[in-house]
């Protein structure tokens, strides 16, 4: 008697989890959400290796990539959409600040992980509006942490906080 075995390739037998990738929000509806009826103006750098240490230095967090997507805003402030690495992929936010200095807002423009999307819930996001650069924001006392989306919530902080050393650093001393 002929047995006969198929042999099937062992990546074929990788079965991974769904993953969820969902948009909310363009760059262009993320700003006119953030900054209603106002016109943007892109001010894109490219930061210097200097400017990446001292961002480095003043929000002790890694400065990801020395390309900056920031736009002016017709009533004052900027606007910033930038990225963070969430558990296993990278998670694009905008960040708003004003005239002052200070968070406006913060949106999650779209999230790719299979959990902790709740990074994307309003009353999450509004703690992190009023900072500035002297802000703690340390996850767990002044920015609550939510469980089972720690590391989101951990990363997004953290790139809040290195976007606000970025605009004290670099872009509130740009010229217009």
């Amino acid at each position: 008697m002929k047995s006969r075995f198929l042999l099937i390739p062992a990546y074929a037998l990788v079965i991974s989890a769904p993953v969820q990738a969902t948009v909310y929000l363009s760059v262009e509806q993320a700003q006119a959400v953030m900054f209603p009826g106002a016109s943007f103006t892109p001010d894109f750098l490219t930061l210097t290796p200097e400017q990446i240490k001292a961002i480095e230095k003043s929000s002790d967090v890694n400065v990801l990539s020395s390309s900056l997507k920031a736009w002016r805003v017709s009533t004052g402030g900027w606007f910033i959409a930038d990225q963070v690495v969430g558990k296993h992929e990278f998670i694009p936010f905008a960040m708003a600040i004003d005239a002052q200095g200070a968070v406006k807002a913060v949106e999650i423009l779209e999230y790719r992980e299979t959990y902790g999307d709740q990074v994307r819930n309003e009353s999450w996001r509004a703690q992190f509006i009023g900072k500035t650069k002297d802000a703690q924001l340390k996850l767990g006392d002044d920015i609550k942490n939510i469980s089972g989306a720690t590391l989101s919530s951990r990363h997004i902080t953290d790139g809040v906080k290195r976007l606000l050393a970025t605009y004290d650093l670099v872009l509130a001393h740009q010229k217009d």
